[in-house]
Order: C-alpha cells, then structure tokens, then sequence
C-alpha cells in the first residue's frame, strides 16, 4: 500500500515537474517572439536608412509622395483591424456600449499627439516653416524630430498588441500581433529612406544621415516596451490602450502624412499607394490573425 502510494507521488511530482518545465518553455519562447515582434520595426527603419549608401540621388518629390501614401494606408489599416476592432471585441460585455472604450481611447490618443505636436519643435519634409514652439535646434535635427514624433504611437500600438499577446487576451494572437509589427516594419523603411536620404542631399555625410535615420526608429521598441510593461499593470483597461495608440496614428496620418502625400501636383500617386498600403495591412493582418 505505501509503495502503491509512494509511486502514485513519484507519478504525480514528476508530472508536476514535466508540466513545470512546459510551462517555463513556452514562456521562454513567448518572450523571444515578443523580444522578435518589437525589433521587427526598427529593423525596417534601419533598412531603409541604409539605402543612404547605396544610393547617390536623393529620393524624387514623386517617390517620397508614393512612400508617403504608402505608408499612410498601412497605418489607417493596422488602426482599424490590429487596434480598434479588438478593442471593441473585448468590450464586447458592456453591450450597446462597447464602443464607449474605443471611443474614449481613440479621443485621448488623439489629444496625445496634439499635445506633442505642440510642445516638440519639429519640421516637415518639404518645407522650411518649423512646428511647436521656437527653437534654436538645426533643420536636420528638427527633420528627425518630426519622423521621431510619428515613430511614438506606432510603437506604442506595436507594444499594447504584444502585451495583450503576453496577458493571454483570446482577441490577440502571436500572428496578429506579428502581422502588426511586419506592416508598421514594410512601412517603416521608406520613413528611413525619407529620413536619411535628404540630410545626406543636405550635407551630412552618409554615416551619420543613416544614424539619424537609425535613431528616429530607436524611439519604437524603446516606446513598444514601456507600453508593455505599463499594459502588464492595467490589464483590463487593454481597450483603451489599443484604441488610444489607434488614435495617435490615426492623428500622424491625418495631420502630417495625408497632407505630405497630396502635395503637389499628380496628388493620384499618393492615393493609389494608400490603397496598396491599406489593402496590404488588411490581408496580412486577416491572413495571419
């Protein structure tokens, strides 16, 4: 009887120690595709900075429109289907309602941005007039301040997908998190290219044009981290973060991108690379969601 009962706790602590080791392994190999998910951006900020050396002309007005346009789709398509729609899909028990977080969220991640826009002296491609209050900062480095800006809620939308993965939330996958940060990555290298490109036209040798294209990426995982680790403590008011990152892209693109994209004349370019962009971003994230 006792060597049944003795075996039957052998059985059971091995069980518990196999089930154990299971668990650390799967949490082992979340955390390295979390560590991957938020690289992926800034891989694709630092690709496209590096066609500095590798290009002698810089990039046409038509081609930065197109990139621009591009860019702009992705990030309207990964609002709507990466952030907003699960965000709502997790309020879903709040009834009539469950827009009430969206919605809040949205409003705040909007009032983020503005708030930044204000307060961080910043300049646009394409024109000489600086944003925010008067600084004495060179155009070069207001330039990165303005593509660092908008590198802000994309890492945070990057972040807040990832720490809904890592919380277990059912309406967030490994896949639709990854096809978030793939699509912010795709769209990430023409911002480098924009970005480094110009300074080196400028002036700037070609090393440190792909550095400050480097570092205006650098704030995405550095900004998807901290949203993570602040999601970690506020688990359930993930529809409002989700919503509020939607939000602040949303305002980057209205405010900045759309504006850049439709410059000019032949604004038709700009359209057509929207669509692709936002047609892209849709089908990846349904394709790997």
């Amino acid at each position: 009887m006792y060597g049944g009962s003795f075996l039957l706790l052998t059985i059971l602590d091995n069980s518990v120690i196999i089930q154990l080791a299971k668990t650390n392994k799967e949490s082992a190999v979340m955390y390295e595709q979390v560590i991957s998910g938020l690289l992926i951006p800034f891989i694709g900020t630092t690709a496209g900075a590096a066609c500095v050396f590798g290009m002698k002309k810089e990039l046409s007005t038509e081609i930065q429109r197109a990139l621009t346009g591009f860019a702009s789709g992705v990030m309207v398509a990964a609002s709507i289907w990466s952030l907003i729609i699960p965000a709502m899909e997790q309020s879903e028990g709040m009834g009539k309602f469950a827009f009430v977080p969206s919605f809040i969220g949205f409003w705040l991640g909007i009032l983020f941005l503005l708030l930044l826009d204000t307060v961080i002296p910043h300049l646009h491609l394409n024109t000489d007039e600086a944003e925010g209050p008067k600084s004495k900062l060179k155009k070069t480095t207001m330039m990165v301040l303005a593509v660092t800006l908008h590198n802000i809620p994309e890492g945070m939308a990057v972040g807040v997908v990832f720490a809904g993965f890592i919380s277990g939330n059912t309406t967030i996958t490994a896949g639709g998190a990854f096809a978030l940060a793939l699509g912010i990555a795709i769209q990430n290298f023409p911002e480098g290219a924009i970005i480094s490109m110009p300074l080196c036209a400028q002036g700037k040798s070609r090393s440190k044009a792909f550095l400050s294209g480097l570092l205006s990426g650098a704030v995405e995982p550095i900004g998807a981290l901290l949203t993570i680790l602040a999601a970690g403590l506020v688990i359930p008011a993930m529809p409002y973060l989700l919503s509020f990152a939607a939000g602040a892209m949303m305002y980057v693109v209205v405010e900045e991108l759309i504006p850049e994209m439709s410059q000019g004349e032949h604004s038709n370019t700009g359209v057509i690379m929207f669509t692709m962009g936002f047609t892209l971003m849709m089908a990846l994230d349904v394709a790997l969601g």
